[in-house]
């Protein structure tokens, strides 16, 4: 399976190492095009390409978002996400770093609305990068990443994923209600948990 990673700033970049370390093939885009990022294929090897972000779209089986939440409106052709698992790993700011007010919603429903026909996944946007890079490989409990979702087999699949980069994939819920556990303003967001930490909070 190849994964393409939409925005290539610290968390995407960290999300190529580590996929192309769990011996996941990559396509790489991001908004300045595929010239600029040389330097991270040389490091990542023959495991990963550049491309537009048309064209990692249309290659990918699975992809991730995870550009500015305001920039991904519009940004993949929609015929190229229908029916492909989209993973949405953005986070809704405001312009001063505070939660967005979406009027109750989770911000993965508005991109599903924006993506109609994509298998939509919120996941991968609660861990800061730098632990992202290294906690998945340290020793002792395998700390969390959710799925929150309405395709139950979308949610499968990145559960794998996520145990496939050393983490332990916990289920957080449908795309409304887990996805706004996940986002910013959430108690799940930027707050590492262990698997059973997870679990036994989000039984409550």
């Amino acid at each position: 399976m190849i994964t393409g990673i939409i925005g290539t700033g610290r968390i995407g970049s960290t999300l190529a190492r580590i996929l192309v370390a769990a011996g996941h093939r990559v396509v790489l885009a991001n908004a300045s095009g595929p010239h600029t990022l040389g330097p991270l294929l040389a490091e990542l090897g023959s495991a990963a390409q550049a491309a537009t972000v048309a064209e990692a779209a249309e290659r990918a089986d699975l992809l991730v978002l995870m550009v500015p939440f305001d920039s991904a409106r519009g940004l993949l052709p929609q015929d190229a996400v229908r029916d492909k698992v989209l993973i949405d790993a953005m986070n809704a700011f405001s312009g001063r770093g505070e939660p967005r007010d979406l009027g109750g919603r989770s911000s993965s429903e508005i991109v599903a609305d924006w993506y109609p026909g994509a298998r939509l996944v919120k996941s991968l946007n609660t861990m800061h990068f730098e632990t992202l890079a290294f906690a998945g490989t340290a020793p002792g409990d395998r700390l969390a990443h959710y799925t929150a979702g309405d395709d139950e087999k979308a949610k499968e699949i990145v559960a794998g994923i996520i145990k496939d980069l050393g983490f332990a994939a916990v289920d957080t819920g449908p795309l409304h209600s887990g996805g706004i556990l996940q986002q910013p303003g959430g108690p799940l967001f930027n707050r590492p948990l262990t698997e059973a930490q997870a679990t036994e909070w989000i039984s409550r």
